[in-house]
């Protein structure tokens, strides 16, 4: 890891405890925990975001099918597949 920053964050009463608890219960530090917990959050955003990108762009490019026809494919695998009850 690079560099690190200070950051202010408000959480209620409660929040801090169970983290308090669970860094006790980790052998880690509550600010090393929170650092992990905004990384996934972080990380996890990034890609959603970036799906949604992916997305438009496709939107853009007419790659998409109507609801129809993406059923229609869908209903297909599953009966070459012979998973449908």
């Amino acid at each position: 890891m690079g560099k690190s920053a200070v950051i202010t964050v408000r959480v209620s009463s409660e929040l801090k405890d169970r983290l308090v608890a669970l860094a006790n219960q980790t052998r880690r530090t509550s600010s090393f925990l929170a650092a992990e917990a905004i990384a996934g959050f972080v990380e996890s955003e990034s890609e959603i975001l970036a799906s949604i990108e992916r997305a438009r762009d496709d939107v853009r490019e007419g790659r998409t099918l109507s609801h129809d026809d993406a059923m229609a494919r869908f209903r297909s695998t599953i009966e070459k597949n012979g998973r449908e009850k």
